[in-house]
């Protein structure tokens, strides 16, 4: 790389090597990484709420059993109001309205408003000031998903009434699984819990009019409790979140069956994962999401323990999941109980284990490379099940619905056409050369690594073609008119829409670069957009303070270096020049130790804003290898 602001090499060196020993000393001790992720003022919220109706219900004497704990999450989000009276997500976050509602009704529900009085008047100057109900309505729009377990959570704290808590069907619950994309619920795939929960709250607290209604969701009762049970991992943490469990076990609680199974699993899951500051995480963690990513921006040659490949092959779901229905081969988010197989998660493991094979391709034994094919063809295999109609990936389920979570994305869908690629290059190898000691054959589309594979796991490269040109059509779809993409699982709270199209754009851009169509006229467009939003500091995106977030400059410079390595017309010296102002930022942000600096730029289900303190280190190892391995190569 040589041009205006160019770093020189071995200060490049001296960074990239400062991030990556910093990524690999993160690991835990058993060769993976967990990470951190952010406390939530919406988890703490619910989580208290949840403790304090059980508490409530199941307590005729008045013993405060988890006293202690309500207390303790009462004083950290008394802590971290903001100066308007609201709460956001995180410390980091700007106040929404849901936080608050959900805020507020802790307070009512832990019997604590009276001694935080100045608290609560602002939190409800801050609720007025927003619309209140109406308020929180417009920031959920359609999707019910959020806003009815918002609107119960205040009923259950007298802060609204229950007409103004929408009912919802919960008797679909007894009906089979397959039938609920039918039926168009208000809620996305991943809330059935809530559904069943929530509805019956709302069923025994104001009963419908209609008596053909009334009747049947009186008799629906026991049934969709019987398949909210069997949806309960074994941690008691659906989806291994505060915030769901939290409206399940309330919701139950709410009607007097404090005693019920789901609520007592509900309860000790929330009770084992408070912090010992008194919050709860959004979520318990983010391990498989993050090692994958780990793996994928280390260079092969330092790839870890042969434990943290046992430990990626173990997360992967062998069985049909209870929660979705999902077929076996994705992976989670995590490996705990909790989690359920979706696309991101399932494309980067996939991309992890191609790094892992072609490490163990020259070094490792036949059986050792058949075990990872096995696993990735059924992790392939899963992807193409779950890409709709419409060419896009979602991010659960195929042809769920229009709601968030459940339509297609172009973050997931670009992840997906990644590890597709890179495994279809991988198997269309000649398996000769792979399997030299065993009968091996790939003809006919058909992939055959010895008679024990052939039998488990056949796979149709044919199906990926097509897969991969109907992905392409539909990035090509929905590129905006400006050049960018719009992701679904991050945001920008800088943004109006609190979109973050540079995430979008970004990943988009690498699959591209990896499918070899960065000359591609959506490419072309692509960069020029994403170069256009180089800030006056050289880095991208934004945080609180107006500084270049290292999340999003990572991501930036390494789609740069990725357009910068083919010719693009007459942009070419423009485009470098960008890039080595946006790579000198992330080179300096190493030196000046803000790897630890963390943005709110993730979205976890409905618009709930967190930050992983790996991010950060992991995007910036990611871009800083590949600008190293191009000077190397030049």
């Amino acid at each position: 790389m040589t041009g205006q602001n160019t770093i020189d090499s071995e200060r490049l060196y001296a960074a990239y090597g400062t991030a990556r020993e910093m990524l690999l000393d993160a690991r835990d001790l058993s060769g993976h990484w967990i990470g951190e992720l952010s406390s939530s003022a919406l988890s703490t919220a619910t989580a208290v709420s949840a403790l304090a109706v059980v508490q409530r219900e199941s307590n005729a004497h008045g013993a405060r059993q988890y006293g202690d704990l309500i207390r303790r999450g009462i004083e950290w989000l008394v802590a971290c109001q903001a100066t308007d009276g609201g709460w956001g997500d995180t410390d980091k976050s700007h106040s929404n309205i849901a936080t608050t509602m959900l805020v507020r009704a802790a307070f009512a529900l832990a019997d604590a408003a009276d001694g935080n009085a100045q608290a609560m008047r602002a939190a409800d100057a801050y609720i007025d000031s927003q619309g209140h109900i109406e308020g929180l309505r417009r920031r959920f729009g359609d999707d019910k998903t959020f806003a009815v377990p918002i609107l119960t959570n205040c009923a259950l704290a007298g802060q609204v009434s229950w007409d103004k808590v929408s009912p919802l069907p919960f008797e679909a619950a007894c009906l089979p699984h397959g039938a609920y994309r039918f039926l168009g619920l208000p809620v996305v795939s991943y809330a059935i819990p809530a559904l069943v929960a929530i509805g019956q709250a709302r069923f025994f607290h104001r009963l419908p009019r209609n008596p053909i209604t009334r009747t049947v969701r009186k008799l629906a009762v026991s049934g969709s409790l019987k398949t909210l049970r069997r949806m309960q991992p074994s941690s008691g943490g659906f989806l291994e979140a505060a915030p769901l469990t939290s409206f399940v076990t309330m919701s139950l609680a709410a009607t007097g069956r404090t005693e019920h199974e789901v609520v007592k699993k509900g309860v000790e899951f929330l009770t084992s994962t408070v912090r010992p500051d008194g919050s709860w995480p959004i979520d318990t963690n983010l391990a498989t999401w993050l090692t994958s990513l780990a793996i994928g921006a280390l260079p092969a040659d330092e790839q870890h323990a042969d434990t943290c490949l046992e430990w990626l092959l173990s997360c992967q779901h062998h069985t049909v999941h209870p929660f979705t229905m999902a077929a076996p081969g994705g992976w989670g988010w995590t490996d705990l109980s909790g989690a359920v197989p979706d696309v991101d998660d399932t494309a980067a493991a996939l991309l992890a284990l191609s790094v892992f094979r072609n490490t163990h391709f020259s070094n490792s034994s036949t059986a050792e490379v058949t075990k990872i094919q096995e696993s990735a063809i059924a992790g392939l295999k899963w992807l193409l099940k779950v890409q709709n109609r419409d060419g896009g990936w979602p991010t659960f389920c195929r042809g769920w619905g229009k709601l968030p979570f459940d339509r297609s994305a172009s973050d997931l869908t670009a992840h997906a056409l990644r590890a597709l690629h890179t495994w279809q290059r991988v198997l269309c190898v000649s398996q000769s050369a792979l399997f030299h000691d065993i009968n091996t054959k790939a003809s006919d589309g058909i992939v055959y690594g010895g008679e024990r594979l052939a039998r488990k796991t056949r796979l149709d490269l044919r199906k990926i073609d097509k897969a991969i040109s109907a992905g392409l059509r539909y990035l090509e779809r929905t590129q905006l008119p400006n050049g960018s993409w719009l992701p679904l699982w991050f945001g920008n709270q800088n943004e109006a829409d609190e979109a973050n199209p540079i995430y979008g754009t970004a990943r988009v851009l690498t699959a591209y670069q990896d499918l070899g169509l960065m000359e591609s006229n959506a490419a072309k467009r692509g960069i020029e957009w994403l170069a256009s939003q180089q800030n006056t500091d050289d880095g991208f995106g934004g945080n609180l303070r107006n500084r270049s977030s290292v999340e999003e400059t990572a991501l930036a410079v390494e789609a740069l270096l990725a357009a910068g390595g083919t010719p693009t017309g007459g942009i070419d010296d423009r485009l470098q020049t960008l890039t080595n102002k946006g790579l000198r930022w992330l080179v300096e942000a190493v030196e000046q130790s803000h790897l630890g600096e963390t943005s709110p730029i993730g979205f976890y289900f409905a618009k709930l804003w967190y930050y992983e303190k790996l991010y950060p280190l992991t995007f910036a190892v990611a871009a800083l290898r590949r600008a190293f391995e191009q000077r190397v190569d030049n």
